[in-house]
Order: C-alpha cells, then sequence, then structure tokens
C-alpha cells in the first residue's frame, strides 16, 4: 500500500471538524469531508459547512460538489475520496477524512454491494405510488417482497423504504440479498479514530446550541434562497438533511417556528443516536478523547 491516510468519525455536534482543522492548521494535513450534505452548493449552515475563511486556512475536498438539486451516491462519493486521497498523498500531505455519514465510511472500508444505480423514472413511480397510497402501504409492500430489510427499515424511513423498492423493481432481488456481497482494498492504509461523548446529555445541549445557532445565522432565510434558486421538492436527497426538512415545513406553514425548532433538534438527536450505534459496529475505530493533543500524537505528531 502506498502512503497512510486517517478517519475522524463522530455523531453530530461531536467537535469533529473543530478538532480536525485545530490539527490541520499546524500540520501538513489536508481534510477529506465525509458529509452527505455538505457536497451541495448553498447548504452552509445548515451542514455546519467551514467557512471560507477555514477552507482558506485548510485544504478541505469534497465540498461543495454539485446544486442542490442534484443526487449524489455512495459509490461517487468512495470514488471520489480515494481520488482526492491519493492526490494528497501525492503531494506528500496526509489526508484526514472527517464527518458524520457512517455509510460513506462502511463503503470506503468494505466496498460496495453490487446494487443498481439510481434510476429516476422508478423512484418517480414509487414516490407517485407512496403519494397515492401513503408510505405504510409501501412498507408493507416491502415487507412482502423483502421481509428482512422490511425488518430493518422502520416504517417512517421513507428514502430507505425507496431504495430497497426501487432495488426490487429495478432487479427482481431483494436488496437484502444483495447487499454485503462484495469488498475491496483501499489503495492506502487507513486508520480510523472516533469522538465518542461521555456524556449523551451533554451532546444533547451541544446539539441544541448549535441548531440555536444556525437559526440565529439565517437557516430559514438560507432555505428560502435555495427554494428560489432551484426546482426542489422535499424528498430530494439535499432536503432530507435534518434541519431542511424541518425548516421546509415551516416554511410551508405546517408548523409553526417552535415546533420546527422542537422538531430539528429531536430529529439530530435520533441523528446522534444512529451515528452512535453505526460507531459501536466499527471495531477497528479506535475511540479517543476531544482532544486536539490525543488525536495528534495517534497521527504521529507531538507539537501539541
Amino acid at each position: 500500500m502506498a502512503g497512510k491516510a486517517f478517519a475522524l468519525l463522530g455523531p453530530t455536534a461531536s467537535g469533529k471538524s473543530h478538532l480536525a482543522i485545530e490539527i490541520a492548521e499546524r500540520a501538513p494535513v489536508e481534510i477529506v469531508s465525509m458529509d452527505s450534505a455538505q457536497v451541495y452548493r448553498g447548504l452552509d449552515i445548515g451542514t455546519a459547512k467551514p467557512s471560507a475563511e477555514e477552507r482558506r486556512r485548510v485544504p478541505h475536498h469534497l465540498v461543495d460538489l454539485l446544486d442542490a438539486d442534484r443526487s449524489y451516491s455512495t459509490g461517487r462519493w468512495r470514488a471520489d475520496a480515494i481520488a482526492a486521497i491519493r492526490q494528497i498523498l501525492a503531494k506528500g500531505r496526509v489526508p484526514l477524512i472527517v464527518g458524520g455519514t457512517m455509510l460513506y465510511y462502511r463503503a470506503l472500508v468494505g466496498g460496495l454491494d453490487v446494487l443498481p444505480q439510481a434510476d429516476p423514472a422508478v423512484r418517480a413511480e414509487i414516490d407517485a405510488d407512496a403519494a397515492a397510497r401513503g408510505w405504510p402501504a409501501l412498507h408493507a409492500e416491502l415487507e412482502r417482497v423483502d421481509p428482512k430489510s422490511a425488518r430493518r427499515i422502520s416504517p417512517g424511513d421513507t428514502q430507505r423504504i425507496q431504495r430497497a423498492l426501487e432495488v426490487w423493481r429495478l432487479t427482481g432481488k431483494p436488496l437484502s440479498a444483495l447487499q454485503g456481497v462484495t469488498r475491496a482494498e483501499l489503495p492506502f492504509a487507513l486508520k480510523a479514530f472516533a469522538l465518542v461523548p461521555a456524556e449523551r446529555e451533554l451532546l444533547h445541549e451541544r446539539i441544541a446550541r448549535r441548531f440555536d445557532a444556525m437559526l440565529k445565522a439565517g437557516l430559514v432565510d438560507e432555505l428560502e434562497q435555495l427554494r428560489s434558486r432551484y426546482r426542489l421538492t422535499p424528498g430530494m436527497p439535499s432536503m432530507r438533511a435534518v434541519g431542511y426538512r424541518q425548516v421546509w415545513q415551516y416554511l410551508d406553514g405546517e408548523i409553526g417556528e417552535a415546533t420546527m425548532r422542537e422538531q430539528a433538534i429531536a430529529a439530530t438527536r435520533q441523528l446522534a443516536k444512529r451515528q452512535l450505534t453505526w460507531l459501536r459496529s466499527f471495531r477497528e475505530v479506535e475511540r479517543i478523547a476531544d482532544d486536539a493533543r490525543s488525536l495528534a500524537l495517534r497521527m504521529g505528531y507531538s507539537f501539541l
């Protein structure tokens, strides 16, 4: 293998980005984003995207790749991430993957499942079915054709229900039968670390404070501008991001401001819970304290 890369994982609002930037400002490190929402241009406030000043000080990759009305797959991220890491290593610098999209990390280290690419026509058919019959009916359909996936997917997880039914309609085979059948070696060594908060309540407080700061920074205005710039729908991948979903409902008059805030914070807490569940399944990932010196030493630096 040529070269070594590092990864810093953790739940949302755990302080990953701040820690990574602190190290990258003092070492030959470049950051590779592992965030499925930061790839979209214009989704800045609600994704806690690094500021222009931070990106001037520290090189960031896989941020602002495409417009908010486009789709971006796990497979494309894996290919883009490997390409970015190779470029960083070729310059004699150190890649540090940072983010909380755990599906991306699993795909990076474990390879991609043999699954068909997304088909806009089939997805439109499924969305039309959902509009006519409701997502609970589609989840019941999934139980008939792929009971193993249906047991794993919540009836309220519309994105995953859609994907499982899409795979069935495209291949005639259940998603559960096609997942996990391939593994691909990486062209570099990878060591991963995770920030796992010792106290869940502290993480919850940070999530609430961060969302309040997003609202104060203009999250509602940001989404209004995105909706005027692009032909967006609430079902698009960019608009499924936590926070944007709830603000969309607020702008449509479906919920009030206080309810929007409460639901966004609750949804972010649920996201963090899922991320922590993912992290527990990654046996190779080393848990570290929220401390720049601890991470720097494990990366081979003793300047902190």
